[in-house]
């Protein structure tokens, strides 16, 4: 086991294994801390990924440590694959550290088909959900709305969604903070934003966002797997999408805003993209609210796209969505900063907890896990690559103690986007995934699949070793893609 790595000027220290160190020095606050085995550190390392985590290490009121996930990549000032605790009284709040689709996550939705079931069906069912699901860039939602039905959205959430049909009051139950944030305020929320946001609910937009049929193929802990209703060769839904040009529009006015009425804080930093307002100005309160009001929306993003997925199952399946026990298992948010009471050396203390394509892992017992989970901990779903698939963990004991109740969020990017589609012809993809794994994507376009082709994205199985090895995030399930739809 080597005790060091080199990159471009910056030293790791092998505190223990797979968790590397960048000790405190200079303007450093706290030291930064990459949580990967050497084969991911490699990866992570060809990038500004080591240079961002370090420079996040600088922001007022940072506790403990900055932390890289082993799905660690480049980023906007603050690397994805990042999670940064920050003082909620001393400290500030980082739009840059949240990220600009904000509350993009992923959600899992249980059947009780099997992949028998579905075979002989792969196209059909593809074809449906690509032609019921609003996908690609710009307008186009299951809903269009008014600016008053945007502000209810906004500071309801799934509650709103339920209560228009959208939904079961059991999906509340069964997403992070039972699907809206109670410290929402529609009125920060700029009108241009609104106005983006109005013909976008019910999208799942493009990008590395998608609807994807699975299987499980594994079950690799019995117990939980009962807890969260997961058996081997079962069909599952999981959507992956974010708050759409209403979140990209809030960050930027948000970082604009900052830039201009806080730049002493900004001369301090390192790198201006991590532009933070100080915790109690007006400035903080007004983007947390913000923030809270974004994540809202895009809850009822993912709700409303999930109801319309089992619409389009009942019309496949000519059964009814309840007679195919089609359950929402569980909604994760990644790009958040949530108020959280967190023990640091001792004494409890309030903080932000930034989770910039991170996701919140909090294990067994914790009082804000759903009651349906509590006693075996939070479910946490990773997303692989198209061909690759995807993992289920559960929030593991060490989570508190090592990342603030935090593990990584996907497999993380190798290539960017432009690269991948001069590496890539996104038809052949296509043909590839259907010819050898039997998975059918359907598309708005080419290079939308290109970008996200299997080989662009970090080793999934490497990323949950080393999650589950930390005991920050334990294995439960592996699903596999049937079907796959993006913009």
């Amino acid at each position: 086991m080597s005790n060091t790595f080199d990159a471009d000027g910056i030293t790791l220290e092998q505190v223990r294994e797979f968790v590397w160190e960048v000790q405190e020095e200079g303007d450093m606050r706290v030291p930064a801390r990459v949580l990967a085995s050497e084969a991911l550190l490699e990866e992570i390392s060809d990038d500004k990924t080591l240079e961002q985590i370090t420079n996040t290490t600088h922001l007022p009121g940072i506790t403990n440590y900055a932390i890289c996930m082993p799905d660690g990549h480049q980023g906007y000032g603050f690397p994805v694959g990042g999670v940064g605790a920050l003082d909620a009284e001393n400290g500030c709040i980082s739009p840059g550290a949240v990220g600009y689709d904000i509350n993009c996550g992923v959600r899992m939705m249980r059947t009780n088909l099997t992949y028998d079931d579905l075979q002989g069906r792969e196209e059909e069912l593809v074809d449906s959900l690509f032609a019921n699901v609003p996908s690609g860039l710009g307008g186009g939602g299951i809903v269009e709305a008014g600016v008053d039905t945007v502000e209810e959205i906004l500071e309801r959430g799934v509650e709103w969604a339920v209560e228009n049909g959208h939904g079961v009051e059991g999906d509340l139950l069964h997403c992070e903070d039972e699907g809206v944030r109670a410290e929402a305020d529609a009125s920060k929320i700029s009108q241009k934003a609104k106005d983006r946001g109005k013909n976008q609910i019910g999208s799942l937009g493009s990008g590395n966002h998608f609807l994807e049929v699975q299987r499980v193929t594994d079950v690799f802990d019995d117990e939980v797997g009962e807890a969260f209703g997961l058996e081997e060769d079962q069909i599952v839904v999981l959507i992956h999408c974010g708050s759409r040009g209403l979140g990209h529009q809030t960050c930027n006015d948000y970082l604009r805003k900052i830039e201009q009425q806080h730049q002493g804080l900004l001369n301090q930093l390192p790198d201006k993209e991590l532009a933070a307002a100080p915790a109690g100005s007006q400035l903080a309160e007004d983007y947390y609210a913000a923030m809270n009001a974004a994540i809202n929306f895009a809850w009822v993003n993912r709700q409303l796209i999930m109801h319309r997925t089992r619409e389009v199952f009942e019309r496949v399946f000519d059964r009814s969505w309840e007679a195919m026990e089609m359950e929402l298992l569980y909604d994760v948010a990644h790009n958040i900063a949530k108020k959280e009471t967190h023990t640091v050396e001792g004494e409890e203390r309030k903080l932000f907890v930034h989770r910039k394509g991170a996701t919140r892992a909090f294990p067994a017992g914790h009082p804000e896990v759903p009651a349906a989970y509590r006693d075996v901990g939070q479910p946490v779903i990773i997303p692989g690559s198209m061909g690759a698939g995807s993992y289920v963990l559960r929030g593991g004991e060490n989570s508190m103690d090592l990342t603030f109740g935090s593990t990584a969020h996907g497999a993380g990017r190798l290539m960017s986007r432009t690269q991948a589609k001069n590496e890539f012809w996104g038809g052949d993809v296509q043909d590839e995934l259907e010819e050898q794994d039997q998975i059918y994507v359907k598309a708005q376009s080419g290079a939308t699949v290109a970008e996200e082709a299997p080989g662009v994205y970090k080793d999934v199985d490497e990323v949950v070793r080393v999650s589950d090895a930390l005991g920050i995030g334990d294995k439960v399930a592996r699903t596999f893609p049937v079907c796959n739809i993006k913009g």
